[in-house]
């Protein structure tokens, strides 16, 4: 039930009660009684006139306080024992009152009427004087102690209210953050996958095409057979990594037997398709997870593709070694070198980078005239 059906209930039960008091005082006269009930009934006629609309407009809610105070007022001064209504009247006040001070003078201005109405029943007397002056006094202080502790209560509840609206807020603005990172994240893997994976391949197929290209016109036919073997074998290295990424396996390059083989399997093709010495010296290492052989082996084909787009190299190293301190590996070629501190357009050292960064991993280059080096080290807190 909403606050207007509740009061009416409670204004509805409170008159019943009252009007049967009235009914059944045989200390008050006729005109006493009559005074009371008129009184009670304006109590009554005020709350489901003005009362029951005074939440929703200001002006009604102070009208209606007004009214109260004086029904009130006027029923004691007629009968001692309406003072009962006050039990009511208060609690009236305080929720119809906007502020706290207007509560607290609604308040004092409802114990005036009372204390009045007793003096006007009861006469000027001192004992009169004490008598109303007690009760006005309790019930004032107990209204008010009441009043502002459920007001405390009130707004320490608004205030939790809006803190819990705040949270929430807060919470859905995080989700949508963790969304974005999620989703930036993801695209920043796909485009490390497919520059280490796809492109690389669809790079080898470029340059063993435009070979075969030369041998036919070079009328070397057997030659030109051998390119458009690897052209194909290519071809199909690049469309097993595509549905890789696909179905979010493995590279396709680790098939079970470990991180050497898949590293030799990468050498041999690179020598077959660039004409490039490729070899591998990694022999002895400790078992490690999947998702590191993953970060070694993406380093490696990196590395390989820049050699054979930049080095001019004859000859390249992969060589793994692993210590107290972690993984390593290191691609070396005889090229001619590059000057590491100058920025180089591209995404292939960037994204090694990066890829190392997702577990502490770090990235090392050394070039000369004489060749490059490319390191990746990985702790060894994060090789299993």
């Amino acid at each position: 039930m909403g606050f207007a059906r509740w009061m009416s209930i409670a204004v509805t039960v409170t008159t019943a009660v009252m009007a049967v008091l009235i009914a059944g005082s045989g200390g008050y006269g006729p005109g006493s009684r009559l005074g009371a009930a008129v009184a009670l009934a304006a109590f009554a006629l005020a709350w489901f006139t003005l009362g029951i609309r005074a939440r929703d407009n200001s002006i009604i809610a102070v009208i209606y306080v007004g009214v109260l105070v004086v029904t009130v007022g006027a029923a004691v001064a007629f009968m001692p024992v309406m003072a009962t209504l006050q039990s009511l009247a208060y609690p009236l006040v305080w929720v119809l009152a906007e502020r706290t001070r207007n509560a607290i003078i609604g308040n004092v201005a409802l114990a005036l009427s009372v204390g009045v109405g007793f003096l006007i029943n009861m006469g000027l007397s001192a004992d009169a004087l004490l008598y109303s002056s007690t009760i006005v006094a309790l019930s004032l202080i107990f209204s008010l102690a009441l009043g502002l502790w459920i007001t405390q209560i009130s707004t320490l509840s608004d205030q939790r209210h809006d803190l819990v609206l705040e949270l929430h807020s807060t919470r859905d603005e995080l989700a949508a953050i963790s969304r974005d990172a999620g989703v930036s994240s993801e695209r920043e893997r796909l485009a490390r996958e497919i520059h280490d994976t796809i492109a690389q391949d669809l790079t080898g197929l470029v340059l063993v095409a435009q070979r075969a290209k030369r041998e036919l016109d070079n009328n070397h036919p057997a030659a030109a057979a051998e390119q458009l073997e690897l052209i194909e074998d290519s071809a199909r290295a690049a469309l097993a990594e595509a549905r890789a990424l696909v179905t979010a396996s493995a590279p396709v390059g680790l098939t079970g037997d470990g991180i050497t083989s898949a590293l030799n399997r990468l050498a041999e093709r690179y020598s077959r398709e660039t004409q490039l010495t490729v070899t591998v010296d990694a022999e002895q290492l400790p078992a490690m997870a999947r998702e590191t052989e993953v970060v070694m082996l993406r380093c490696a084909q990196e590395a390989l593709a820049n050699v054979r787009k930049h080095a001019e190299a004859t000859r390249a190293t992969i060589t793994v070694s692993a210590d107290d301190m972690g993984l390593t590996i290191s691609v070396a070629d005889d090229g001619v070198g590059f000057d590491p501190t100058t920025a180089h357009p591209g995404f292939g050292l960037e994204g090694m980078s990066e890829r190392l960064a997702l577990v502490n991993g770090r990235l090392d280059v050394d070039s000369s005239a004489a060749g490059t080096t490319v390191r990746a080290t990985i702790p060894k807190e994060v090789i299993a």
